[in-house]
């Protein structure tokens, strides 16, 4: 059910057919620097697709109105961190190969699947992970309905908001997104922790002992990861797309 052919370096990409996605999707399999990642252009095709996404490089991700006088770049640069900016908003993301499942999905502006409401219009992207995350076993997945929670360090750390789209387990988020709209695509990013390492992100910002305690108090509890593979987890989300 899941990809099994790669592109290479530089988001290289091959278009797949993937058992288990609706007709209605073109599921495309890209390999590539996270900065490249980030960047891709719009399909030429306004048809539904889903990339899957497959850094080969660990990267922090800055939300679009974050400055890069947080990081602390001396510290990243020793754990080999490139320091990349996402077009959307929210806080900072650590991306490391193999710790994140990683798919953007493209809607065109015509399809049924778009909607105008910021706070509805990812909705269907939650429902999708939901039943995803219960065919891999994990059980009791919730998709926040309302608008955007925020924390004490959500603008600082991605997953320590809530917004609308995104699974919880327990209370815990399990699935974070970030929408980035323009005339012709909504282009929504959606993320899974296998494995959640803030303090490997916290140790890369530049802030004081004492204040990167407390963040890391309030975080490290946060985010709940899944205990299944990249592969079946990317296959179980390609078979839970709306048709």
């Amino acid at each position: 059910m899941a990809p099994v052919v790669s592109g290479g370096e530089s988001a290289a990409s091959v278009s797949f057919a993937a058992a288990g996605a609706p007709e209605s999707w073109t599921v495309v399999h890209q390999t590539g620097s996270v900065e490249d990642l980030h960047h891709l252009p719009d399909p030429e095709s306004l048809s539904r697709t889903v990339r899957v996404l497959e850094p080969t490089r660990p990267a922090i991700v800055l939300g679009s109105s974050q400055s890069e006088s947080i990081v602390d770049h001396p510290a990243a640069a020793s754990h080999g961190f490139d320091i990349v900016r996402r077009r959307s908003g929210g806080g900072a993301v650590l991306v490391i190969p193999g710790e994140q499942v990683w798919l953007d999905l493209l809607i065109p502006a015509a399809d049924p699947l778009w909607n105008d409401d910021i706070v509805k219009a990812a909705g269907w992207v939650g429902a999708a992970w939901a039943e995803a995350l219960s065919t891999v076993g994990v059980d009791g997945a919730a998709v926040h309905s309302g608008r955007l929670v925020t924390t004490r360090w959500s603008s600082l750390v991605c997953f320590a908001g809530l917004g609308p789209g995104e699974v919880t387990v327990g209370g815990m988020k399990v699935m974070g997104l970030s929408q980035r709209r323009g005339r012709h695509w909504t282009r929504i990013q959606s993320a899974v922790h296998l494995r959640w390492r803030p303090d490997a992100l916290l140790g890369c910002l530049d802030m004081s002992p004492e204040r990167r305690s407390e963040c890391l108090a309030d975080v490290i509890d946060s985010v709940v990861c899944v205990d299944a593979s990249p592969h079946s987890l990317t296959g179980a989300l390609l078979a839970s797309l709306p048709d």
